[in-house]
């Protein structure tokens, strides 16, 4: 069978490769990044054209875009895969099987069978709830993580099955908590800037005042430290030539090791605020983005936080400072907090809440999408 597969930023391709490796009676092309390539893929262009996010980002790099969607397309016309495997980037993914569908030999393949399945189901809990009839009409399958989103998407028709978060089992697993006691002389700060190129310009200034400011505020024996991954790495590295208080640097697949040794995270939401959950870390959450997609935002989003332990839990396990409230103030104030031991006892306990939430006992993510992808293909 051949698989035409595309992920579009750090969390797809890891997701992605995992599928990849279930999936050994499968040829696989498509986009991918460094995961993916290890797993035997030769991605159609980096990775890296598709990690956009924002209203004006997106603008700013269309003329890239609208070559990769052309360029995909040409490629799944030439490959005529079983089944085109798209993971997040639904803007991306979107746009391609659209054109698909208005080009003849597009609409030959569609008549012949082909089927689009996508990864990660669209938070239509928190806002633009009509995108679950939109994808309905869109993916002849939706792959979501968590049981609550799946009525969403089924009252539309649309086959849905929860397979869990692709991480969990990694990181439910690891848990050795090392290093983060109040007695240990050295305590670990991990900043993570977020993996998108757009997000990481909006906030390293902020991560680089917060540094600072702890380092003048006499937090001794605190060490700094930036995971990066490989879009961002050399945009951190020369931009934290000029901090006065310099953090170290390692590379997005030692990061659980850190997370595990960290006394505290100030972190971008995204995937990486469900991993520390995961990880039982003490965390704040933080994000920025331009101002007018964060008014835009502002008037259609329907829940109380960002972070997903706080949706799953119903309540703001992790502080999160959104937009104008990304402040070195506030964030200070959150550390501060997050050295009292019976605040991070607190915090700790409630993360253990959502350990069985995260999962699913019939099997992992990647194997439930693997065998559901095969038995699509077998019964074409």
């Amino acid at each position: 069978m051949k698989i035409f597969i595309i992920a579009g930023e750090v969390s797809g391709d890891v997701l992605g490769a995992r599928i990849m490796r279930e999936m050994d009676d499968a040829e696989f092309v498509g986009v991918g990044g460094e995961n993916m390539a290890a797993a035997g893929l030769v991605p159609l262009f980096p990775m890296s054209d598709l990690s956009v996010m924002g209203v004006l980002e997106v603008a700013a790099h269309a003329k890239t875009l609208l070559r990769r969607i052309n360029q995909t397309v040409d490629a799944i016309i030439k490959a005529r895969p079983d089944i085109v495997l798209t993971i997040d980037s639904p803007g991306f993914a979107k746009s391609v099987i659209k054109k698909l569908r208005k080009m003849p030999a597009g609409r030959e393949l569609i008549a012949n069978g082909l089927k689009f399945h996508h990864v990660v189901a669209p938070q239509v809990w928190a806002w633009r709830a009509g995108r679950a009839k939109k994808y309905a009409a869109m993916f002849d399958k939706l792959y979501a993580f968590f049981d609550f989103e799946v009525p969403y998407f089924t009252k539309y028709g649309l086959d849905t099955i929860a397979v869990g978060h692709p991480i969990a089992d990694t990181l439910l697993n690891r848990r050795h908590v090392r290093g983060r006691g109040a007695e240990d002389k050295e305590k670990i700060i991990s900043v993570i800037p977020g993996s998108r190129m757009s997000e990481v310009k909006r906030l390293l200034p902020i991560f680089r005042d917060v540094v600072h400011q702890l380092a003048a505020d006499g937090y001794v024996g605190y060490r700094f430290v930036i995971p990066t991954v490989e879009t961002t790495e050399a945009y951190i590295r020369q931009q934290i030539k000029n901090w006065d208080v310099k953090p170290g640097l390692v590379p997005a697949t030692a990061r659980y090791d850190l997370y595990e040794k960290t006394y505290i995270a100030i972190a971008a939401s995204g995937t990486v605020s469900a991993e520390l959950a995961m990880l039982h870390v003490p965390a704040i959450i933080i994000y920025k983005m331009n101002p007018i997609t964060t008014w835009l935002v502002r008037q259609v989003i329907r829940v109380n936080w960002v972070s997903l332990v706080n949706i799953l839990l119903k309540r703001g396990v992790y502080p999160e400072f959104l937009g104008p409230a990304a402040k070195v103030e506030n964030v200070m104030d959150a550390v501060q907090q997050l050295t009292i031991p019976s605040v991070r006892q607190k915090m700790i306990d409630e993360l253990k809440l959502a350990d069985e939430m995260w999962r699913r006992p019939e099997g992992t993510p990647a194997a439930l999408i693997a065998n559901s992808v095969r038995s699509a293909v077998e019964n074409k």
